[in-house]
């Protein structure tokens, strides 16, 4: 049973509604060590005290249970009458085996080279230039090719939401037959995701050489024998030709709009008149309702050379500007949309 409260609780005032999203970032750190120390793992089909889980997690038991005390105030853990912790949903999606475990993205929010631009931000809306390199004298992207710890960090976050992404963009768009040609793939999970629900379809994968060498043994576990095919190179010289759909998960969003533009002309040049394009990225709505994509858009602006989230009249004008109509845009049950571009005719 949940301890019940001793007094009855108070209207928050707006500074003190206020106050509560001020501490965002508190919250975030309290997740992301909670996510480190692994006591949703701890905590699964079980309560238990926070003796037994500083003993498991070789924590201080009085600092442990102040950090536990704090995250149940916001839904993530609950604390019995006992003084045992238990899950709540939330803190389920923090357990390493849930399927829509989000534990290594907390992780990432946690390292000091995650957050560390974002105490820069001023920097940011003074200059419109990226924090990071402010603070550590280089893009993010050769950061983490010269950072291994750091990448291994950033690529099992990206995993860990990108799994859920490629369900809900599997079930929400019609990948019927032909040629997908999944443009900076990555890890290789959304063109397996796709092969595997649609037998008919064949997928390259196109990412630079490093990169492809963890989406080689995927694809390889994935069983789909002679319906993959990895190419490398760089999407900013070329992108492989003959292509029926020419695929792309999160890419132009790391990038200004010259260099989004690039991308997508060189996917133009590569694809026949009969060719399609499906960016999946989120598009911001307009008005005031509570937006992650809006947040994410002050994350590109911090870390990023010049990535941005979009509107669908930012999408319609890149589109055009490198050779595309936009048709239609297609929400998902994640974040993400199907934006569907077609060649423009001359």
């Amino acid at each position: 049973m949940d301890r019940q409260p001793a007094t009855k609780p108070r209207n928050t005032s707006a500074s003190e509604a206020l106050l509560d999203r001020m501490v965002g970032s508190w919250v975030s750190q309290a997740i992301s060590v909670a996510a480190r120390l692994g006591i949703a793992d701890l905590l699964d089909g079980e309560a238990r005290s926070c003796a037994a889980l500083a003993q498991a997690t070789n924590t201080h038991p009085g600092a442990l249970y102040r950090l536990l005390r704090a995250l149940a105030s916001v839904g993530i853990f609950a604390e019995e009458g006992d003084g045992r912790f238990r899950l709540t949903p939330l803190a389920e999606c923090l357990r390493t085996d849930s399927p829509v475990s989000v534990r290594d993205y907390a992780v990432l929010l946690g390292e000091e080279w995650c957050w560390r631009p974002w105490g820069h931000l001023l920097h940011s809306v003074e200059s419109g230039a990226p924090a990071f390199e402010h603070v550590f004298g280089m893009p993010i992207f050769e950061y983490l090719a010269q950072s291994p710890g750091a990448a291994a960090v950033f690529d099992a976050a990206m995993s860990s939401r990108g799994n859920l992404e490629d369900e809900a963009v599997v079930a929400a768009h019609d990948f019927d037959r032909g040629t997908i040609i999944d443009v900076g793939g990555g890890r290789g999970s959304l063109i397996a995701a796709i092969l595997r629900q649609n037998l008919n379809v064949r997928g390259i994968l196109f990412d630079l050489p490093h990169v492809q060498e963890r989406a080689a043994e995927l694809l390889r576990k994935a069983d789909l024998p002679g319906r993959w095919e990895l190419v490398a190179g760089d999407f900013f010289d070329r992108v492989p030709a003959g292509g029926d759909v020419y695929l792309m998960k999160k890419i132009i969003h790391d990038w200004d709009d010259d260099r989004a533009c690039a991308i997508l002309a060189n996917c133009r040049a590569a694809m026949g008149a009969k060719g399609r394009l499906l960016l999946l990225e989120q598009v911001i709505e307009p008005g005031n309702a509570p937006s992650f994509g809006k947040l994410m858009d002050l994350q590109m602006l911090v870390h990023t050379p010049g990535g941005r989230e979009r509107t669908e009249a930012d999408y319609r004008t890149l589109l055009a500007a490198a050779g595309f109509d936009l048709v239609d845009i297609t929400p998902t049950a994640c974040p993400l949309s199907v934006i569907h571009g077609l060649p423009r005719l001359l």
